[in-house]
């Protein structure tokens, strides 16, 4: 290497870099640092900033840089005021002449101590909260999210959002997950290894609709055969149609997942046929169903986008709901042209907010003067007519101002098929967006149910979904379904707690889990963990929008009236008292979900 000329005698090899790194450290470690803790006072910053408080292996009271501009007297380690927090700290155990001199002997011994020594008042509240929460739960989190602690929610129809308000109860979340995390400082073995006379238990009181009523709490859960039961019987869902070799959810964007499958159908028109005839008979089953309100909901997972149809009552609607998203102007159109009455909720409620905005910005310039009241309006009606976009253009696509300049003739004008673009873009531009959801009610939702089963676009008819009918979800059995189980598996990790690590369980649970499954396991898990644990989950994001209200909050007569007529929906009286409560969630879904002290705190 000397004979290259290339060759630095400055190089070092990357494991000489780690070498001195590791040793710089152990240098540097806290055993070298001798700083003596001060009492933290209320309103007074530290000295300087010091190493970030989150930075692994950094020591509370390490060696921070000197604030050149800061005065010793209005810094954090002053001796007058440490002084004066040791008296406060004392309430009254000294006088006026013992203070006097605490604080001429600490006058004496400013130039000897270090500025910087203590612990500042955020590492304190720092190790304060971690004291207090003693697991991190291991939830991946975007840049975008907001790392404060969770901030406690609840629903208007459970509880107020005062902060020491107990939430038993959270909001219902009608999004699709894909996979749930529980994490608790309590195990989870007591889900592993289910005997066979615990499996078969669980099977036969999911198709039979009976449930067992837990203590509150359970000192043993692994001896207690009825939670492993429910446990099993939580993990049941039904599914059509049923192919082993290929995962059927999600549908949306998962061409990778069916490529290189085999797929007799795809070259077969009979074949296809017979499979499009029998998912028929499936989904006019589900709807009867859920208009004899013997199935609470269920959903059907096209290639291009997902359906929810709820039975009367659910998240507040008066009768049958249906929840389509996402939906593209060419869907749009041919509901219409099939008689298919429809709304857009999303956009009705930004209309209504703009509307209201500009009702109270006129209110408050009529309060201001009557006299201007005509100049306002007109104000008003040219700014809500600009937002219009071009709905309310001319027939010669608002250029008629060429002919008051006259050079109408020299300039090109578009034809009428730019014109006709140019006003439907607003339509165009909200395919395959969230804003796009569109919501059925009522007697339309049987005119939606004939329209999807001839829709032609349903079904894709090239790549690796060709021919193959939609996925369709139930909590309730119904015909040609197959009766699937959720995967469930626990591990248990370590995991970094201040200076050491801890032992935390974790339960996973993959696969299409409904609104219904998440609501039970956490009952499930609420006595069998002692009220303590947190749960990530993981959302399909195309469903995400089906939170969207519906409807105004309902009475609690009509609550109960609900919960009474779906009494033998095959769920539990507190999920359906769950679902039954309008969604508050918008557009947005549950991310995380927190139990401490059996109260619930939530982060969407």
């Amino acid at each position: 290497m000397s004979e290259l000329g290339c060759y630095s005698p400055s190089f070092k090899k990357p494991s000489d870099v780690l070498r001195m790194r590791r040793k710089r450290a152990r240098s540097e470690g806290p055993g070298r640092i001798t700083s003596s803790p001060v009492v933290s006072v209320d309103g007074v910053r530290p000295f300087s900033p010091g190493p970030l408080l989150s930075a692994p292996g950094r020591a509370s009271g390490g060696v921070k840089r000197r604030n050149p501009f800061a005065n010793i007297e209005n810094t954090y380690n002053s001796p007058k005021k440490r002084a004066l927090s040791h008296i406060d700290g004392h309430s009254g155990a000294q006088d006026g002449k013992k203070a006097a001199a605490a604080i001429t002997g600490l006058d004496a011994k400013c130039r000897e101590e270090l500025p910087n020594s203590g612990v500042s008042m955020r590492e304190e509240l720092f190790n304060t909260d971690q004291q207090h929460h003693h697991i991190e739960t291991p939830v991946s989190l975007s840049e975008d999210d907001d790392l404060s602690p969770p901030v406690l929610k609840s629903p208007a129809a459970v509880c107020d959002a005062a902060p020491a308000e107990v939430c038993l109860e959270f909001p219902a979340d009608w999004s699709l997950k894909t996979r749930l995390l529980f994490t608790s400082p309590q195990s989870f073995s007591w889900a592993e290894h289910l005997k066979a006379q615990e499996e078969a238990q669980g099977l036969s009181s999911h198709c039979r609709a009976e449930f067992t009523s837990l203590p509150a709490s359970i000192q043993d859960p692994r001896g207690c055969a009825e939670l492993r039961c429910g446990f099993q019987q939580c993990l049941q869902y039904w599914q059509h149609p049923s192919l082993p070799w290929l995962s059927l959810f999600p549908r949306i964007g998962a061409e990778r997942k069916f490529s290189g499958k085999c797929m007799p159908w795809a070259q077969d028109a009979t074949l296809q046929q017979n499979l499009m005839s029998d998912w028929s008979v499936s989904l006019t089953s589900l709807y009867s169903l859920l208009k004899t309100r013997l199935c609470p909901y269920f959903y059907l997972c096209s290639y291009q986008f997902t359906v929810l149809f709820r039975a009367a009552g659910l998240s507040g609607a008066k009768g049958i709901s249906a929840l389509l998203s996402p939906t593209t102007r060419g869907l749009r159109e041919a509901m219409k042209a099939e008689g298919i009455e429809f709304s857009l909720p999303l956009l009705e409620e930004r209309r209504k907010s703009k509307e209201l905005a500009s009702s109270q910005l006129g209110e408050s310039v009529h309060r201001e003067t009557d006299g201007e009241e005509a100049a306002s309006g007109d104000v008003l009606s040219e700014h809500s007519e600009n937002e219009e976009e071009d709905d309310d253009d001319d027939d010669d696509g608002g250029f008629s101002w060429l002919k008051e300049m006259g050079v109408q003739d020299k300039i090109k004008q578009p034809d009428a098929i730019s014109i006709k673009l140019r006003k439907e873009h607003r339509e165009v531009r909200l395919d395959h967006r969230p804003e796009s959801v569109v919501l059925v009610e009522g007697s339309n939702t049987f005119t939606l149910l004939n329209f999807l089963i001839n829709c032609k676009s349903l079904v894709a008819g090239a790549g690796s979904q060709a021919g193959l009918p939609p996925t369709l979800l139930a909590p309730t059995a119904f015909r040609g379904a197959t009766l699937h189980t959720l995967k469930a598996r626990t591990v248990n990790v370590k995991t970094r707690v201040r200076m050491g690590y801890q032992d935390v369980c974790s339960l996973e649970v993959t696969g299409p889990i409904m609104p219904h499954t998440l609501h039970a396991l956490t009952q499930l898990l609420k006595p069998a963990q002692k009220g303590e644990f947190s749960v990530g989950l993981y959302t399909h994001e195309p469903t995400a929008v089906l939170n969207v209200p519906v409807s105004q909050t309902s009475e609690p007569q009509q609550l109960e009236a609900v919960v009474q007529d779906l009494g033998r929906c095959g769920l539990q009286q507190s999920s359906v008292q769950q679902l039954a409560v309008p969604s508050m969630l918008g557009k947005s879904a549950l991310r995380q979900l927190h139990m401490r002290d059996y109260s619930y705190s939530w982060k969407s």
